[in-house]
C-alpha cells in the first residue's frame, strides 16, 4: 500500500460521511433516529458524518436501508468506499507520540492536491530541517524523554516526503519574517534552515513567500492557518487551525471563503518568490 493510498483513506472517510449525511437529511431523518437504527448514539452518527471514525459494514448497510437506498450498485459503491476508508495510514505506527486529532490532518495533508499555509511562530513542519525540527519539538516539550522527541522528529521528516512524492501537491507557503528570525537551536541550525528554505523554494511544486516586517500590519492577523484542496471535486476545501490540545477543521463555504480572502491578500502583499529568496539570503548573511 502506498502513502497516497493510506492518505486517501481519510478523504474517503470524509466523502462517505458527507454522503451519509446528505442521504439522512434528504429523508428528513434525525441523527438520533439514525443512531437508534444502528444501536448507537446521536454523537456516533455525528462523528461518522464528519469522517472521524472508522465504519462497520453492518452499520452502513443498516443506515442505507433506513435511508431508502435499495439499488445494489449504489449500495455496493458506498460499502466499497467504507472498506477503503478503513485502511490504516502509515502514520498509525507513530500512534505512541501522535495525538488522535492530528492523525486526521496527516491523512488530509497527504491526500491534498494543493496545500497553502501561513506561519508566524516558526518554519512550517514540511519545510523544517532535522536539527531545526528537533529544536522546535524539544522547546515545545520541556522535560520530554529523548526517545519521544526523536520519534516526533522522525514523524515530521516522514511527512515531508509528500513534497517529493510521485503525486506531490502544489505547496504555497507564506512565512512571516518573525518565523525566520526567531532562533531555534544555535546559529548553525538557523543557517542550515535558511539554506534549506532557499533550496526547497526552487522545487517546481513549491512557492515560498516571506511577509517582511517592513510591510507592517497585514491580513494574517488571526495567526497561522492551513488550507487544503483535494482532487476529488465533491470534497470541499478545508481550513485547518491547530490549537494546543486539539484542532479545528472548517469546511463551511462561508468560513472557508473568509480564509481564502486572507490567503489571497497575503499572496498579493508579500514579495514574490524571487524577492523572498533575496530576503532569505539577506537573513542568512546576518545569521
Amino acid at each position: 500500500m502506498t502513502a497516497s493510498e493510506s492518505s486517501g483513506s481519510v478523504v474517503r472517510r470524509i466523502l462517505l460521511g458527507s454522503q451519509l449525511r446528505r442521504l439522512r437529511e434528504s429523508r428528513g431523518i434525525t441523527r438520533e433516529a439514525a443512531g437508534y437504527s444502528i444501536r448507537a448514539s446521536e454523537s456516533k452518527i455525528s462523528r461518522m458524518e464528519l469522517g472521524r471514525v472508522s465504519f462497520k459494514a453492518r452499520d452502513i448497510e443498516d443506515l442505507l436501508t433506513l435511508y431508502g437506498v435499495t439499488d445494489d450498485t449504489e449500495r455496493d459503491s458506498l460499502l466499497g468506499l467504507a472498506r477503503e476508508a478503513n485502511v490504516a495510514g502509515w502514520w498509525h505506527s507513530y500512534g505512541d507520540v501522535l495525538p488522535g486529532w492530528f492523525q486526521t490532518y496527516i491523512g488530509l495533508e497527504g491526500a491534498a492536491s494543493l496545500i497553502r499555509i501561513y506561519e508566524v511562530q516558526f518554519v512550517h513542519g514540511l519545510l523544517q530541517t532535522e536539527a531545526y525540527a528537533h529544536a522546535v519539538v524539544a522547546r515545545g516539550m520541556p522535560g520530554a524523554a529523548q526517545a519521544e522527541i526523536d520519534r516526533r522528529v522522525a514523524l515530521r521528516l516522514e511527512r515531508q516526503k509528500v513534497l517529493v512524492s510521485e503525486r506531490a501537491p502544489r505547496f504555497h507557503a507564506v512565512l512571516d519574517e518573525a518565523a525566520l528570525r526567531r532562533p531555534y537551536g544555535d546559529r548553525a541550525v538557523m543557517r542550515d534552515q535558511l539554506k534549506h528554505l532557499i533550496e526547497v523554494s526552487e522545487q517546481p511544486n513549491v512557492t515560498l513567500q516571506v511577509m517582511p516586517f517592513s510591510f507592517g500590519g497585514h491580513a494574517g492577523e488571526s495567526g497561522a492557518f492551513t488550507m487544503l484542496r483535494f482532487p476529488e471535486s465533491d470534497l470541499s476545501d478545508i481550513v485547518y487551525l491547530e490549537q494546543l490540545t486539539s484542532a479545528l477543521y472548517l469546511d463551511k463555504r462561508e468560513e472557508v471563503a473568509q480564509y481564502e480572502r486572507v490567503m489571497a491578500r497575503l499572496h498579493h502583499d508579500s514579495p514574490g518568490p524571487e524577492e523572498s529568496r533575496d530576503l532569505l539570503r539577506g537573513l542568512l548573511q546576518l545569521t
